[in-house]
């Protein structure tokens, strides 16, 4: 049987003292938060080559370049024209 907890759900524990802490401000990042910000992690051997978010998009850009001229975007054929409408 599990013990009773005493404390509510809202009350903080004792360890926590948030009035030592120095420059916290709340909702510093909300703004960016809700733009959308879309973050990537990445291997620690890439970020080594890939040090600014500037390189990695420009490479990005240059590699769906690179697959547009190889693979021009052309209505591609649904399942059923692949099969012969079965």
């Amino acid at each position: 049987m599990k013990k009773a907890n005493s404390r509510s759900a809202n009350e903080m524990r004792p360890e926590y003292d948030f009035a030592s802490m120095k420059g916290g401000v709340r909702g510093k990042y909300a703004k960016q938060y809700r733009a959308g910000t879309n973050l990537v992690l990445l291997d620690p051997k890439l970020a080594e080559v890939f040090t600014t978010d500037a390189a990695v998009n420009e490479t990005l850009r240059a590699v769906l370049k690179m697959t547009k001229v190889v693979r021009p975007s052309a209505p591609q054929p649904s399942v059923r024209e692949k099969r012969g409408r079965a």
